[in-house]
């Protein structure tokens, strides 16, 4: 199973705002056992380096990535670092190139129609679609859809459990990015319980809405 069909298959990608280092294991832990195996830790944090370097060596089963790369620089760092994939707010040829010379998945926003042309000019079939809600969400996506269908999108920014089962349930929509079922206060809380239950509920709606 390649990358993009193991993300597929879970259908969400957490975005991950740690500010503390020793809070990346035990979140990595909570959202595996509420069943989400793939994690987004946004480059905007001084120890998001730290914390992908912890997860991939001490919870080898949840493959994290890291996102808001906006240049060749932190890319490189955070592959040194331990991410298996990057994710970036905007489409730079510059990363773009550098993860696939390297064969590292990549995963650019794009949200306009030449932005989405240039990404399939690159070889790329999966986009991030950010901020999903500010740039129409579900309704943009069909639209966008319609000429490019041989586009994945993953939307990200609005995404919650109230809208979840709507944009799953669209074929054009590989998996969501959200940062609902890890949020800032309940990582700060160590409320790792409530993080699993969070997690277990968004995989529950997907299943449910792909059958």
């Amino acid at each position: 199973m390649t990358f993009f069909e193991k993300v597929c298959k879970t259908g969400i990608v957490p975005v991950v705002v740690l500010n503390k280092v020793e809070d990346a294991v035990p979140l990595a832990k909570a959202l595996l056992k509420g069943g989400i195996d793939f994690m987004e830790i946004t480059f905007r944090t001084e120890c998001a380096a730290d914390a992908i370097a912890v997860i991939s060596r001490e919870v080898p089963d949840m493959t994290v990535g890291a996102g808001t790369v906006i240049n060749i620089e932190q890319a490189v760092r955070a592959v040194g670092s331990g991410a298996k994939f990057i994710v970036s707010p905007g489409l730079d040829a510059g990363v773009v190139a550098w993860a696939q010379d390297n064969d590292i998945p990549v995963i650019p926003g794009c949200v306009t129609p030449t932005e989405i042309m240039k990404a399939i000019g690159m070889g790329l079939n999966v986009i991030k679609f950010f901020p999903a809600d500010v740039f129409g969400g579900i309704k943009a996506i069909k639209a966008l859809s319609a000429p490019f269908g041989q586009i994945k999108f993953l939307p990200t920014g609005g995404v919650s459990e109230a809208n979840l089962n709507e944009f799953i349930s669209n074929k054009a929509v590989a998996a969501i990015g959200g940062s609902w079922v890890c949020k800032k206060d309940d990582i700060a809380n160590h409320d790792w319980d409530k993080i699993t239950a969070l997690s277990a509920n968004a995989i529950k709606i997907i299943e449910e809405t792909r059958k």
